[in-house]
């Protein structure tokens, strides 16, 4: 083993775990750093309460007077929790999150000092526009960009600053991050659904759309990363050899949680309820090093601004104690990735989840309502829903290790399709009173008894309805949660005011009477629908065949899946629902496109270098050792040497061949890359970094990973994955 490889793991090994915050009652501290609306209430006025509760339950403007009183409540609180600045904190399409902290110090006449913070300055910022992505909607040299808060998301503090969840727009108005498009879906789909809802119940005034995130994550020692170029820069290894135990026992899955990873796990719970992120579930993975944490259901918004906060106290968290955590979907070869499970539903202001039926049939038509229509807006859009889960690093999660296919279908389970067959037969028209009465007790009335018992899985499913919510697995581990959940509530929106058109027009035009209207119209989507239903193996290749006849995209790769992004139909979708304009919608593609490429073309330079730096040298110097020793033997056998040393001499010309085609494939890349970029076309680039530089990958891993097998053990630097994945 290398010096540096030596170092690195007796440094792992002897990792002791940190001591964390003393345990206390998680439910005495949750929400402490959060201005949430018990802090709210104690600070403001009624005036400025009433002012914010009305901005965050009917979207009206708050006054810039009364945004100074909650500013100067704000700061007061903040400075009571030893906080020293301030920031907006929003969600640009890099990815991550982004802020600027400014200080409540300002100077005053007389050389005196005061904490100040205004109304102004908490409703509206000036970052630079420019130097975040924009797929072209800003110029360098128009540079103006605005944040503006979001009063719906409660500012928090996060070590000694007041973080202001805000939206981020451009000089003329367009969205320039994940955040300012998911709140117009969310619009949406509140009043489209509470449209629909009213049909069951008049008091429902507003339907939230909630999510329930699942995250999946590696944790590995911060010593042996650093020693791996590749983690460092793309967050997954390059090269590698598989170890010769991985994840074939299952022993790692649900098992006891290692000490050291406890006490990350616990250090990381307690900001995490100090934050208001109401994390629930913690354990192990499939994978060996391999982990997860979900919280409770939250309103969608709140829930993905917790999912990107979670993400960087995660990563300053395990720093403390000594860790990198790997967001990549795929970060090691042969093993399970990480993706992100997005658990979808609807709740009604008065308490009611849509999708879950309750005690009495009208309760299960209700279900059934919401159940049919988002499966009609999946069928519908199930090209849009693969393209809001497309990156570089989800490509290479999909299709494998319990990760579902790139072919988007819905599981439902063996009863509910019995159900849905049996909609489908029901008569068009009027309904008999008995009809009405078989269908009321013994379809619908038994959908609270099936669903009773049907908590059966299908993990090679993207969309699946687990029971009382649709849990959308595709997503990738390190994705902004925005992303989807924009996609997913402006469909069903979308869905949900075309249903209640054909409904109302049933009913005024074909004088049905509002349940028969609901029948007729869910039976017409049902027949509608089918082809996306499909309950099977996700992986197997008789579904790829029978996907390709029932003609549901199989994108395999980001390129294609993303040409759905600036398809006449999306455009004109997001700009019908009020969601995105043309010009936001196209520069989405631009961004993700382009930061497609961008991905690929970094690692194509990390593996390159890598291959010639680490791994070439380094088999060099142990072929220059076995010809020292084959030197030997013929000085001590003389002609009779090459008996002895036949063994030797077959490594060394496996060494040279390995070295040849890595160099190859190194140079080769280069130059394809070369030629690559000098493609104006963004989508022809993209593809070609796809289709021509990553099989480059394949071979320069390959050769590598043989001659790890071959070279001295003392002489590989690189960190070999039975360290990565075993030393907790």
């Amino acid at each position: 083993m290398s010096t540096l490889r030596f170092n690195a793991v007796t440094e792992a090994l002897n990792r002791k775990p940190l001591n964390v915050l003393e345990d206390v009652k998680r439910s005495s501290i949750f929400g402490k750093h959060v201005f949430d609306d018990a802090k709210m209430r104690q600070y403001l006025t009624k005036e400025a309460y009433d002012s914010v509760r009305s901005a965050i339950t009917k979207g009206t403007k708050i006054d810039r007077g009364i945004a100074d009183q909650i500013a100067s409540a704000m700061k007061d609180w903040a400075l009571g929790n030893n906080a020293t600045h301030y920031t907006h904190w929003f969600q640009p399409l890099t990815g991550a999150t982004a802020e600027k902290h400014d200080a409540f110090f300002e100077t005053i006449e007389g050389g005196q000092a005061i904490e100040q913070f205004a109304g102004d300055q908490l409703v509206q910022q000036e970052p630079d526009a420019s130097s975040f992505p924009h797929g072209g909607i800003r110029n360098t040299f128009e540079a103006r960009g605005y944040t503006a808060w979001d009063p719906t998301s409660s500012a928090f503090i996060y070590g000694t600053t007041l973080c202001i969840p805000t939206i981020f727009v451009s000089y003329t108005g367009e969205a320039l991050d994940y955040k300012a498009p998911l709140l117009r879906a969310l619009h949406a789909i509140d009043e489209a659904a509470t449209d629909v809802a009213k049909y069951f119940d008049k008091s429902v005034s507003k339907v939230n759309a909630t999510l329930g995130w699942e995250q999946e994550y590696f944790l590995i020692d911060a010593s042996l990363a650093a020693s791996r170029p590749d983690i460092i820069l793309t967050g997954r290894t390059l090269l590698g050899h598989a170890p010769a135990k991985g994840q074939q026992l299952d022993d790692h899955y649900f098992g006891s949680i290692p000490p050291r990873v406890m006490a990350f796990m616990r250090d990381l719970e307690n900001e995490c309820m100090l934050l208001g992120i109401p994390v629930k579930t913690r354990h192990n993975e499939v994978a060996p090093n391999q982990f997860e944490l979900a919280p409770i259901f939250e309103e969608a918004n709140l829930a993905v601004d917790h999912n990107s906060l979670l993400m960087d106290v995660m990563d300053k968290v395990a720093k403390k104690h000594h860790y990198e955590v790997l967001f990549h979907e795929k970060p090691f070869a042969g093993i399970n990735g990480s993706g992100k499970h997005n658990n979808w539903s609807l709740q009604t202001n008065t308490g009611v989840n849509l999708l879950s039926p309750g005690k009495t049939p009208m309760s299960s038509l209700q279900f059934l309502t919401f159940f049919i229509n988002t499966i009609k807006a999946v069928n519908e859009h199930e090209e849009l829903l693969r393209a809001s889960i497309a990156s570089a690093s989800n490509d290479m999660r999909l299709g494998a290790n319990e990760a579902p296919p790139a072919i988007i279908s819905i599981f439902i389970g063996e009863q509910l399709s019995g159900v849905l067959d049996d909609l489908e037969n029901v008569s068009k028209g009027k309904l008999s009173p008995q009809e009405k009465t078989e269908l009321k007790l013994n379809v619908v009335g038994k959908i609270p008894e099936i669903l009773l018992d049907n908590t059966d899985r299908n993990r090679t499913s993207p969309f699946a309805f687990t029971g009382n919510k649709f849990e959308f697995r595709a997503v990738g581990s390190k994705a902004n949660c925005a992303n989807p959940m924009t996609v997913l509530n402006t469909i069903v929106a979308k869905q949900l005011k075309g249903f209640k058109k054909e409904v109302d027009d049933l009913i005024d035009k074909k004088k049905l009477k509002k349940d028969e209207a609901i029948f007729n119209v869910l039976r017409e989507y049902i027949k509608a629908s089918k082809r996306i239903l499909f309950d099977g193996d996700g992986y197997s290749d008789a579904w790829q065949r029978e996907a390709k006849l029932r003609k549901l995209s199989n994108n395999a790769s980001t390129p294609q899946a993303l040409q759905i992004r600036i398809d006449r139909e999306t455009i004109a979708l997001f700009e019908q629902m009020n969601v995105m304009n043309e010009v936001e919608v196209k520069a989405r593609y631009e961004v993700e496109i382009e930061e497609y490429t961008k991905r690929v073309q970094i690692e194509s330079r990390v593996i390159g270098d890598i291959a010639r730096n680490h791994v070439v040298p380094t088999a060099i110097r142990y072929q220059n050792t076995l010809i020292e020793n084959v030197r030997g033997l013929k000085e001590v056998y003389g002609t009779d040497f090459r008996k002895v040393a036949k063994e030797q001499m077959d490594i060394l010309e496996q060494i040279s061949d390995h070295i040849a085609h890595i160099n190859k494939g190194v140079t080769d890349m280069i130059n394809e890359r070369k030629r690559i970029n000098k493609l104006k076309d963004a989508h022809k680039r993209a593809s070609a970094y796809g289709q021509v530089i990553l099989p480059f990958f394949q071979t320069i891993r390959y050769h590598s990973d043989k001659l790890e097998l071959l070279i001295d053990d003392e002489l590989w630097s690189l960190s070999k994955y039975r360290e990565l994945l075993y030393t907790k």
